[in-house]
């Protein structure tokens, strides 16, 4: 490898909305902030979370009832 061409890999702390958090490396060099992580993320827990975005899970369960 070549000196002085490579990014620094620095250890980052990476927090996730459901508040896990655990150390990584990286190269971006500031801590991180994720939405779903391995611990809350549904193929990995077998859970099945629905996040509504402005309503659109109710729309869509108006328009296709029966």
């Amino acid at each position: 490898m070549k000196p002085e061409i490579h990014p620094d890999y620095k250890q980052i702390t990476v927090t996730c909305g459901c508040g896990n958090e655990f150390v990584t490396g990286s190269v971006l060099g500031k801590d991180l902030h994720i939405e779903v992580c391995s611990s809350c993320h549904p193929f990995y827990t077998g859970k099945q979370r629905v996040v509504d975005t402005a309503g659109r899970v109710d729309k869509f369960r108006k328009r296709y009832s029966k």
